[in-house]
């Protein structure tokens, strides 16, 4: 049954790929105007969203930062269709890398670095950083439960150079890899809502107290890594800028959370200045009526 799925829509996806990004900006759309004015996907959700971040907003504002969003994600779909058969070329013309030196002056010193980030604007192209960091890329990616995209969508995200370790295995992998003296950059998206049960911290985001991800910064103190944000920006319609920010070279030197502070603080910033292409179809602050006593 998997692989009868995967012979009757992996080809559709493989000839879209290979469209014009003109082309698949029209069949985005339509999918926006089905999502948002036919079927109203999560609309509700992402309203509710911004309202809780954004409480000194007007309504006209909250629903125009709505609309934007959707357009942006219906964009983001297409673009991760591109994917599977963009060039390196295309790729990077349409992703740009401002300061990678940032990152390749700790790479020469023969350290390792955290990469972390957020979901905003277009995550799916950053599998093209190998192209311009002079270190191996790791990834954690959640496996598929059909075998065939799995092993299709694998190929697609390494096909730059990214090596990919399932999130079960990413820090026995680091461990093996620090074990053999070896470098590597990981990339470590850490803006998911963490299940309570499983939550280490919670603090505030956009005011509201949400349990946080704390793996980057427990991994960074454990291998001492350098811990680099990267933030990519929607200059227009298929094009993006990605930037380096640092965090820290020293984790060690910090006190518990800290270093999740000041991610998370710098993800706030950063959303600020696009709203519109974060994620926010996600429930992210769902677990806010369940906030231990001792963070309240």
């Amino acid at each position: 049954m998997q692989f009868i799925l995967f012979a009757i829509t992996y080809p559709l996806i493989w000839v879209l790929s290979r469209l014009p990004m003109g082309a698949l900006y029209v069949i985005s759309d339509f999918f926006y105007f089905l999502i948002y004015y036919i079927f109203g996907y999560r609309k509700q959700v992402v309203l509710e969203n911004l309202e809780l971040a954004f409480p000194d907003k007007k309504e006209k504002e909250l629903l125009e930062i709505r609309k934007k969003f959707f357009k942006h994600l219906m964009d983001l779909m297409v673009e991760s269709v591109k994917s599977f058969s963009i060039s390196e070329k295309e790729i990077l013309k349409r992703y740009a890398y401002i300061n990678p030196e940032l990152v390749n002056k700790y790479a020469k010193e023969g350290k390792s670095i955290a990469l972390v980030g957020a979901h905003q604007a277009n995550w799916e192209w950053s599998t093209s950083l190998p192209k311009v960091l002079d270190i191996d890329v790791y990834g954690a990616y959640t496996r598929l439960n059909n075998k065939y995209y799995e092993k299709a969508v694998r190929e697609s995200r390494e096909k730059f150079g990214v090596l990919g370790y399932k999130t079960s295995e990413m820090v026995r992998g680091m461990q093996k890899r620090f074990s053999n003296k070896q470098q590597g950059a990981y990339i470590l998206l850490s803006d998911q809502s963490p299940q309570p049960h499983k939550t280490y911290y919670w603090r505030t985001f956009f005011n509201i107290k949400v349990p946080i991800h704390t793996g980057a910064e427990m991994l960074s103190k454990k291998f001492d890594l350098v811990v680099i944000n990267y933030v990519t920006r929607k200059v227009k319609r298929g094009y993006y800028e990605t930037e380096f920010q640092l965090i820290t070279d020293h984790p060690k030197g910090f006190k518990d959370y800290q270093i999740t502070d000041m991610y998370t603080e710098l993800t706030e910033k950063n959303i600020l200045a696009q709203p519109e292409y974060y994620l926010w179809s996600h429930k992210r602050f769902k677990h806010r009526d369940k906030v231990p006593p001792k963070f309240l």
